[in-house]
């Protein structure tokens, strides 16, 4: 068996970071501590540990630029783009930094005479937050600053491609003065992060990743009546009505399709488009995927990097071969795209029309660059094509009426559902997923719920 973490950099396919797996010692000495310092953690006033996560924030910000390079060569996204995540982090974590007092005050109830009523939010313990490697430290974040903030203690397990994403979190958190074993990060193997989420000392398991991820962490957990939040896939899909603004409609769902290469569990896959305005949106979305620069991630011109690895580009490449074979067409020649290689993670993006849901690019999620773009006739068959997906992540509907927007997303099974935009998370709404999605709920004021048991006060006074 490997003892080491070996992350190749899809850029050139050279080993760009390389880690021993924590060994047994480790782990159990983590989680000893993790459990022992949680009851000092808890019993800091929420306003000190808002003041600590905060300078966390500045110290992980001040690295911006380092950061940045990291990510671009451990996961493949352009350079240009990578410090985003950086900023991105920043908003998120001081939004549930800024409402944790709010979100964990007491609960207090009308005055019923001779008793005192209120409800507290405890803390659950030790938190085990599993990372992916596509937006690593958004995905991260989600989870460690509330679960920090609520008075657990937390150790991540980040994923193989993107390790060094634990280790600046971890420095970010020395720099601002946290307490040790507040924050801890362990490079695991899956046997080991399956005996992990088995430990008693572990209180809850949030997951972001793969459907089959989110099914081998529930059966790990199965028995043990702790918390699992599992954020998994998608096939988020758009309607663009016949009154949308086309332009707008264009520029971002092209753009939620294919940022980061499509690697994006919120991204959009599928699009419907009325046929009014159908030809009109193909010719346009053709053309701005037409002048995507496809290249090394460390290259400041490209907009369009490689996949994380060879064999999640192949698997897109078959979706698309098998949707062309079963009667779709592409729109865009892979030659115009040097670097598209079968058998590397580079490979040119694609938009296919004349799809259906007999495809498979249009029901399986691909996680890569390609969109189907189908055909619809009413707002009824767009919503009824939109639902029939075993996912639900979130959903985008683009038109300028928002009453009926509004009303056609009520009518949808998602998570979150957008009108005019995509792909994108705001931080005081809750994130959450239905079907295979997943379950729980993070960000927002909501997503303290998850991470806090509610204990009932019930006391009557002396008469």
């Amino acid at each position: 068996m490997n003892d080491k973490v070996k992350t190749i950099s899809p850029i050139d396919g050279s080993v760009y970071v390389e880690r021993p797996f924590a060994d047994q010692a480790a782990i159990t000495e983590a989680l000893r501590f993790g459990k022992q310092v949680q009851r000092q953690w808890s019993r800091v006033p929420v306003a000190e540990r808002a003041a600590l996560c905060h300078r966390a924030v500045d110290a992980f910000v001040a690295n911006k630029a380092a950061i940045a390079e990291e990510i671009s060569w451990m996961m493949g996204r352009p350079i240009r783009y990578a410090g985003g995540e950086v900023d991105g982090l920043a908003e998120r974590a001081r939004y549930m930094i800024e409402v944790a007092e709010e979100a964990l005050a007491p609960v207090r109830l009308p005055e019923k005479p001779g008793f005192e009523r209120y409800i507290k939010r405890e803390a659950l313990g030790l938190v085990l937050v599993i990372a992916p490697w596509n937006f690593p430290y958004l995905t991260a974040i989600n989870a460690v600053m509330p679960a920090i903030m609520a008075g657990n203690t937390v150790i991540l397990k980040h994923s193989a491609q993107t390790p060094l994403c634990a280790e600046r979190l971890a420095e970010a958190f020395a720099a601002a003065g946290l307490p040790r074993g507040v924050f801890q990060y362990l490079h695991l193997s899956h046997p080991d992060t399956t005996s992990l989420i088995q430990a008693p000392e572990v209180d809850y398991v949030a997951f972001t990743g793969s459907v089959a991820g989110g099914t081998a962490v529930e059966q790990a957990a199965a028995g043990r009546f702790i918390g699992v939040g599992l954020e998994l896939g998608g096939k988020d899909p758009a309607y663009v009505r016949a009154d949308a603004d086309i332009d707008q409609a264009v520029d971002t769902a092209i753009d939620g399709a294919f940022f980061n290469s499509g690697q994006s569990c919120c991204g959009i896959e599928r699009i419907y488009v009325h046929a009014d305005v159908y030809d009109a949106f193909v010719d346009k979305a053709v053309a701005l995927v037409k002048g995507y620069q496809l290249g090394r991630a460390d290259d400041p011109e490209t907009t369009l990097g490689p996949l994380v690895r060879s064999g999640a580009a192949d698997f897109v490449r078959g979706q698309i071969a098998e949707a062309v074979a079963q009667g779709a067409t592409a729109h865009i020649k892979p030659e115009d795209f040097p670097l598209d290689r079968p058998g590397t993670p580079y490979m040119a993006p694609q938009v296919l029309t004349g799809v259906n849901h007999r495809m498979r690019v249009m029901t399986e999620e691909s996680f890569g660059p390609v969109v189907g773009i189908q055909k619809v006739q009413s707002d009824e068959e767009a919503i009824a094509l939109m639902n029939d997906s075993d996912f639900g992540l979130t959903a985008a509907i683009f038109t300028r009426d928002i009453d009926t927007g509004v009303s056609l997303g009520e009518q949808l099974h998602t998570g979150t559902f957008f009108i005019n935009r995509c792909d994108y998370l705001d931080p005081a709404l809750a994130w959450t997923g239905v079907k295979q999605s997943g379950r729980g709920c993070t960000l927002s004021k909501l997503g303290y719920e998850s991470l806090t048991r509610p204990k009932s006060f019930h006391i009557k006074l002396p008469s």
